[in-house]
């Protein structure tokens, strides 16, 4: 039985290849076409899973790469932001000696940068301390100041650091002129109130014209301050001993409670 089926088989196989034997060529080339579409979707899938684990590389490659250049980035981000602070502090720097110099043409003497390092709590009395000393030069009475104004004298000195005594404190006196057309001159002198941006102009003339906002810079006059250096502005004034000479308030240039850094002016 089982022979008897392998014989018809092998005849349908045989006819089947007379067949297509004696088919025209065209007719031939269309079977093979339609037998080759029916195959292709079988061909296709098996590309593509022969493809499918190069592609997962693929991606995966990629995403490890992206998350080694985010920490690179993230760490020159980190660098940029240190040199932009530097560069930062380098304009300032820059500023200040640029003002420095012009101080030094303005009134004949030298200056040298100092840092604060030490401040007194207490707001009624005024002083602070700066990192240059005898070592460096620094004698009792030199000016100091910064690129807004005068800021106060050496008052005692060691060998790596001085006491400043800060304009407004009843330690520090500061002849003034004021730029009005009389050029009227007084003495600074203590602050009435704790205000520490605040200081009094007193000993001015019975008859001086003061307005609010005139400028208020040293006169030259004792020997300890160079002509020049600003002080502040008017405020306010008012007559005393029943009009025999003026007082005013007088706004200083300089924020005595943010002093970081200052010059010393040297002869």
């Amino acid at each position: 039985m089982f022979k008897q089926k392998h014989f018809l088989a092998l005849g349908a196989v045989t006819l089947a290849a007379l067949l297509l034997l004696s088919l025209p060529p065209r007719v031939i080339a269309r079977l093979k076409l339609a037998l080759g579409s029916l195959f292709l979707p079988l061909s296709s899938l098996a590309t593509t899973a022969e493809q499918l684990p190069a592609d997962v590389a693929d991606n995966l490659l990629p995403r490890r790469e992206l998350l080694q250049e985010i920490a690179r980035l993230q760490r020159e981000n980190q660098e940029l932001k240190v040199r932009a602070l530097q560069t930062a502090s380098m304009v300032t720097e820059n500023e200040q000696l640029r003002d420095q110099l012009r101080w030094q043409r303005q009134v004949g003497w030298k200056i040298k940068l100092a840092n604060v390092v030490m401040r007194d709590p207490a707001n009624w009395w005024r002083t602070v301390e700066i990192d240059l000393g005898s070592n460096q030069g620094v004698t009792n009475n030199l000016p100091v100041l910064t690129a807004d104004g005068l800021v106060g004298r050496i008052a005692a000195v060691w060998p790596t650091h001085s006491q400043v005594v800060l304009i407004g404190d009843p330690n520090c006196r500061v002849s003034a002129l004021i730029d009005n057309p009389a050029h009227d001159v007084g003495v600074v002198n203590a602050a009435s109130t704790l205000d520490n941006t605040l200081a009094n102009l007193t000993y001015l003339s019975g008859t001086a014209v003061l307005k609010p906002g005139q400028a208020v810079v040293t006169s030259g006059l004792g020997g300890v301050f160079p002509k020049g250096i600003p002080i502040g502005r008017i405020v306010d004034s008012r007559e005393e001993e029943f009009g025999l000479y003026t007082e005013a308030r007088v706004k200083l240039g300089v924020n005595l409670g943010t002093l970081e850094q200052v010059s010393v002016l040297f002869r």
